[in-house]
Parts: C-alpha cells; structure tokens; sequence
C-alpha cells in the first residue's frame, strides 16, 4: 500500500473506497483471487465481538463526575441516568421512558441526554477495559461509535467538564430523594441514589 494511503493510524476512508473500486476492477476482469489480494491486503476482514460490558452506577458515576458529564464525543452535557427516571416516574405522560427502551414509546433525551460509558479504543480493537479507556457519553453516540476508532469515524474527544460548572443535576438529584424520601422506594432510584452520594464524596 502507498504510503500516502496512511492517515493517523489507518487508511483514510477515501482511500478505503479506493480500495473497494480495485476489488470491483478485479471483478470486472474476472480475477476473483486478485480481488480478494487487494481487500486482504488492504481492506482486510476483522471480526468484531462484544465485550457484554456492564458497569455499576458507582463505577458509572466516578467516569460521569470525572468527565463533568460532559459527552466527550460531542461536547454537549449530558443529565444523571435517575433524574431523567424520576422525571419518567413523576411525570409519565409528558416524559415517558419504556422499560425495553422502545424509542416510539420513550422520550427522545433517553438517546440524547442519557449517559453511558464507552471505550474510546473497543476492546475488540485491543483497547483496554479500565477507567483509562472509559468516557463519557450520550445513550446515542455509544450506539452510533459501536465499534469503529475515532479516527474510522473522523471524530475526536472534547475536554473534560467541571463538576462545579455543570454536575448533570447530580446534586438536585440527591437533594429531592432526601426530601422525597418515598421515591427510594423503586430499586432504580435507591441504587442511583446511594452510588452518587458515594461518587460525591470522592469527587
């Protein structure tokens, strides 16, 4: 491959294209085995495996906090998973949240607003699984990054947050369960409840 083909760690996406149009030339000349030389070569297959990665709300909370909950592939802030429930559970018809996360059934900041955990390099690509490689961002990104890099997608990271500045309601959210103290009764709620005030503590 020519060297002009590499671009931060990998063949840009044009080239790419680039790549696939030598294969169809190859096609159109009947040689299937050249074909399969230019997309091995240069193109090659690589199988993806999910990791079934799942965090605890205090592991989730101590990125959130750390990020200023902050989506770092967006830049935009991002609200506490519990707020965005309590508002849910308090006021379902104007905020409604489906249990299977159905998105005709939910309200759309469940996608926009809600914060997840990612790995900027996919562990299926050799990342590693810590915090080191963990960011923060929205419910929509993390779906969208799926397993490609940055630089397959053309992306970058947006700085970390301030917590002083912007907490993702954080604080308002332990506030109202402290004088709502009924709405620790859904499990969700407690949980998140007592993972924050554990990551506030730390942070």
């Amino acid at each position: 491959m020519d060297e002009r083909n590499v671009a931060s760690g990998g063949t840009r996406l044009n080239d790419k294209v680039d790549t696939i149009a030598g294969a169809c030339a190859a096609l159109s000349a009947n040689d299937l085995e050249r074909a399969s030389e230019i997309i091995n070569a240069e193109y090659p297959f690589t199988r993806r495996h999910s990791t079934g990665r799942s965090y605890t709300p205090l592991q989730s909370m101590r990125v959130f906090l750390r990020d200023g909950f902050i989506d770092r592939y967006s830049g935009t802030r991002l609200v506490h998973p519990a707020a965005l429930r309590l508002l849910a559970i308090l006021i379902p018809q104007a905020f409604p949240a489906h249990p299977n996360w159905k998105m005709n059934e939910s309200h759309i900041a469940f996608w926009e607003l809600f914060p997840t955990i990612d790995h900027v390099v996919p562990v299926a690509r050799g990342g590693a699984d810590g915090p080191e490689n963990w960011i923060c961002t929205s419910m929509l990104k993390n779906q969208a990054k799926s397993h490609w890099t940055l630089e397959e997608l053309g992306w970058c990271l947006h700085p970390r947050g301030d917590i002083q500045q912007w907490d993702g309601l954080t604080r308002w959210f332990v506030e109202y369960v402290e004088t709502h103290i009924s709405v620790r009764d859904e499990a969700y709620i407690d949980k998140w409840y007592r993972a924050s005030c554990r990551a506030l503590a730390i942070a």
